[in-house]
């Protein structure tokens, strides 16, 4: 069933309700998962208030005489569009379907990655004979998916394209956390880049964390928005490249060290332990391609 569209609040562009919806679906999943995933989520919380707000509305109609069909179609219509309305929004029960789905579908990671006691190296994402864990692959997946985009960015900056996955990573934890738009859609900013007044693109306000004298403090700052994640690293390469306040990070070479604590003294987070934490993810990063690799 598809739905209508109100103003401020598109519908669904895709339904479930028919066959050529559902293969749209599986070919646009090849290409964007998570978009995907998110969308299935909507039409599932769409699918749901319609059923809440008939169900609601039957309730408080019953024994009314005035009742017809006239008015029974007008009262399904006014059901959809507010449901259409309702869903999808952050924090919803779209929300948390999206991330049942991510995490069925391999893209949802937590700890990354498991590592074998025995030989102290990295379980192999592509020859362990047992079943790859969902944390594993979608680290992997978050690596692969962002390769082309930062080898561009490498060719730009000389940054290997290993360490800009990880700050993304990071910053992102591995895309779990990634900064939305107001209405729940992805931001595309993995670097956390904030929009200066400099910024003549789009934005979205977001609650974060900040350190001040030491102390983490929450306070909404305003975060540039893009159309897509290439579109994150070609921006996040032209700060590196054009700035000189990051002439020591993009000089550092194939030092992770040096690289993560150059961003940290060039002030590109606030966070005290910024460069241990990116340094680690670098580390986890670069023996997570050699175990897809090996």
């Amino acid at each position: 069933m598809s739905t209508p569209s109100l103003p401020g609040n598109p519908a669904v562009s895709t339904s479930f309700g028919d066959a050529r919806g559902i293969e749209s679906l599986r070919q646009r999943a090849a290409k964007d998962p998570k978009a995907v995933a998110r969308e299935a989520a909507k039409q599932f919380e769409t699918l749901f208030m319609q059923q809440l707000l008939k169900s609601m509305r039957e309730a408080a109609q019953t024994g009314n005489s005035m009742d017809n069909d006239a008015s029974k179609l007008g009262a399904e219509m006014l059901d959809t569009q507010w449901s259409t309305k309702l869903s999808g929004r952050p924090g919803g029960l779209s929300d948390v379907i999206a991330r049942q789905l991510e995490k069925q579908m391999g893209m949802s990671p937590g700890p990354i990655p498991k590592m074998d006691a025995a030989s102290k190296a990295p379980l192999s994402l592509g020859s362990t004979p047992k079943a790859v864990a969902i944390p594993q692959q979608a680290a992997a997946t978050f690596v692969d998916q962002h390769q082309e985009s930062a080898k561009a960015a490498e060719a730009a900056t000389g940054i290997p394209a290993s360490f800009m996955i990880a700050q993304a990573a990071h910053e992102t934890g591995w895309g779990r956390k990634e900064i939305r738009n107001a209405d729940g859609s992805s931001a595309n900013n993995l670097f956390g880049i904030k929009a200066g007044s400099s910024w003549k693109g789009a934005t979205t306000d977001v609650t974060t964390t900040e350190y001040i004298n030491g102390q983490p403090r929450k306070m909404v700052q305003k975060f540039r928005a893009y159309d897509s994640p290439a579109e994150s690293f070609a921006d996040y390469a032209k700060l590196m490249k054009d700035n000189p306040r990051y002439q020591q990070v993009v000089a550092s070479g194939n030092d992770a060290k040096g690289f993560a604590q150059g961003l940290q003294k060039a002030g590109y987070a606030t966070d005290p332990a910024y460069a241990d934490k990116l340094s680690r993810v670098i580390n986890t990063t670069l023996r997570l391609q050699r175990s897809v690799q090996a």
